[in-house]
């Protein structure tokens, strides 16, 4: 029965889509704020080639983009959507649900979440777990996990300047937010014994204590706009900010990346996989918008060109950290073919 409901519902989408057809004769983009100058600039090269119209990219964040890509099917809905992380099992549930069956998964190559400041500060180096010291609700004292009680750096371990804990940063419906909690939050936490006992005997437990941020304004959020915080931290020398390396390289006239664990943010360490907070980055496309709204077919084509996303090519300028030879070639074929994502 419900196997039957989720044909009819794909079904009705098609119906629904074939008859206002054209309706768009623009590609539509939604997602991630890290991917966002990347999936512009190609938008910019395949409008400049003339035969399609510039796509329309929106900075959403990822979650928002997700929500918004799984709402459905037809000229009302996006096309495409960007990602800082991988789609979840629920989101592609949503998905299904709405109509949208067919989802082609687009891995566009590498990104590192910087700890970044001002020029104008003093350089530190951090671990991740000072960082979490810094950053979460609840931490370990005595062995007993307390409110957060440290209000400056300096408290946390002496080498850290005597200023202020202000951390400017993505939002819940961030990508980044994920990743930032995977990558720097949760390895953080486990370097605490008694956080690293919780996983093993309440994993639910040790999740809230490594993905709690602290509310007393030791971290703020800063929304999707990492525009905003490059701002935000020219002005203000004691903030530190968290946001995609491409921020920082774009902007590296007015900011610094802070080394984490001993690796600097550089695009050859995240490209060797040395730097310790990296993730892939993903574009996902709608396999029932192709024919519909015109040139997706064509402007995936342009992503995985080897002037786009190649070692050489204009995105590694824009700060995207390229995937080897042989992982582009193998994900170009499969978006290239419209190969639907299996979970």
């Amino acid at each position: 029965m419900k196997k039957s409901l989720a044909v009819a519902a794909v079904a009705l989408a098609t119906v629904s889509f074939a008859g206002a057809a054209q309706a768009r004769d623009q590609i539509r983009v939604v997602g991630s704020s890290t991917v966002y100058p990347f999936t512009t600039a190609v938008a910019e090269q395949f409008g400049k080639a003339g035969k399609f119209k510039t796509p329309v990219v929106e900075s959403t964040g990822t979650g928002g983009g997700f929500k918004l890509f799984c709402a459905g099917v037809g000229p009302d809905h996006p096309d495409l959507t960007n990602a800082s992380r991988a789609i979840k099992k629920s989101e592609m549930e949503a998905c299904a649900k709405n109509g949208v069956a067919d989802v082609v998964e687009m891995k566009v190559g590498y990104d590192g979440i910087v700890f970044a400041a001002s020029k104008k500060a003093k350089h530190i180096d951090v671990t991740r777990k000072q960082l979490f010291l810094a950053l979460a609700k609840e931490v370990p004292v005595n062995g007993k996990l307390v409110e957060n009680p440290y209000t400056t750096w300096n408290q946390i371990d002496p080498s850290l300047p005597n200023a202020k804990i202000e951390v400017l940063g993505p939002p819940p419906t961030s990508g980044t937010r994920d990743a930032f909690l995977e990558l720097v939050m949760e390895p953080g936490a486990e370097a605490f014994p008694e956080i690293k006992e919780l996983k093993k005997t309440d994993e639910k437990a040790f999740k809230k204590v490594f993905s709690s941020v602290r509310e007393d304004g030791g971290y703020v959020e800063a929304g999707e706009n990492d525009n905003l915080i490059v701002q935000k931290l020219d002005a203000n020398p004691n903030a530190f900010g968290i946001f995609g390396y491409s921020f920082l390289d774009q902007n590296s006239d007015k900011l610094q990346g802070s080394m984490v664990d001993g690796v600097a943010p550089t695009f050859e360490a995240i490209a060797a996989g040395k730097y310790p907070v990296s993730r892939p980055l993903f574009v996902y496309a709608k396999k029932a918008h192709v024919g519909q709204i015109p040139g997706i077919k064509e402007y995936l084509a342009e992503y995985t060109s080897e002037k786009a996303w190649g070692k050489g090519g204009y995105l590694a300028d824009k700060g995207l950290i390229p995937m080897p030879d042989a992982e582009r070639k193998e994900v170009g074929t499969k978006v290239n073919a419209l190969e639907a994502l299996k979970m």
